[in-house]
């Protein structure tokens, strides 16, 4: 997961992970608790330093923390200092054995690179800012070797996006989006279906995806196409005042 979705800014500690993209998304402007124990131990040591990487590039700082008994320690200290909860995400994975016999899905376009019809579309549905932070999130995108699908409706207007990414022999499905007008029409799964069967292609191990907890359509695509429950992850993020005084 952390392959498929690079920040530009990263700093690997050896226990966490500390990533920073101009606040372009909250995976890539995140701490990543490999070792949820800190470095030798000392969570509260390991969350100042992580307070003060981030005070220096004018980022709030954000834990993305994964249900995991090992991160009780640092959930504590974050209780503490009192981290919201935010964008509880689930994880979800499917293996490659019953793809077999998907037929090609020939309808949907695949690319190495997303088109500017792609990233248009992407972005209108899950973007947050402009021309800068769109730059941003195409670097983030260009950082994994990655398969992109776009799927047309009957006048040629571009309906549906996907993106593949392909790390460490798996694959992660991401950016879905599916334009207002176009919606509940099967698109997304004739995406997701050409993804799928690309990467049984590739002769991938798996898949993995994320999906908001609250997000109970995308959900039950997921679910039909043979996506089950892997684990769960929060971000938890500093109050304000904390966040620029360092911890």
């Amino acid at each position: 997961m952390d392959r498929a979705w690079p920040a530009c800014d990263r700093e690997d500690t050896g226990t966490w992970v500390l990533r920073a993209s101009h606040g372009v998304t909250q995976r890539a402007n995140s701490v990543w608790p490999r070792d949820p124990s800190g470095a030798d131990g000392d969570v509260s040591a390991a969350v100042r330093a992580a307070s003060e990487w981030y005070r220096r590039r004018r980022l709030p700082l954000i834990f993305q923390v994964f249900d995991d008994v090992r991160s009780a320690d640092l959930n504590a200290v974050l209780d503490r200092a009192r981290f919201t909860r935010q964008s509880e995400t689930l994880i979800m994975v499917r293996g490659t054995r019953d793809l077999q016999g998907a037929p090609p899905v020939t309808p949907v376009e695949l690319a190495p690179e997303p088109s500017k019809e792609w990233l248009h579309l992407w972005w209108s549905i899950d973007g947050r800012g402009g021309d800068r932070e769109l730059e941003i999130a195409r670097a983030i995108l260009s950082g994994c070797p990655s398969v992109y699908a776009l799927v047309r409706d009957d006048d040629g207007q571009p309906a549906a996006v996907g993106r593949l990414a392909l790390a460490a022999g798996w694959g992660g499905i991401y950016s879905m989006a599916t334009s207002a007008a176009h919606r509940r029409q099967g698109y997304a799964s004739r995406v997701l279906a050409a993804l799928l069967t690309e990467g049984r292609r590739l002769d991938l191990q798996g898949f993995w995806l994320l999906v908001t907890a609250a997000n109970h359509g995308a959900q039950g695509l997921y679910r039909r196409a043979g996506f089950t429950d892997s684990g769960s992850y929060v971000y938890r993020q500093a109050p304000l005042q904390r966040a620029l005084s360092g911890c």
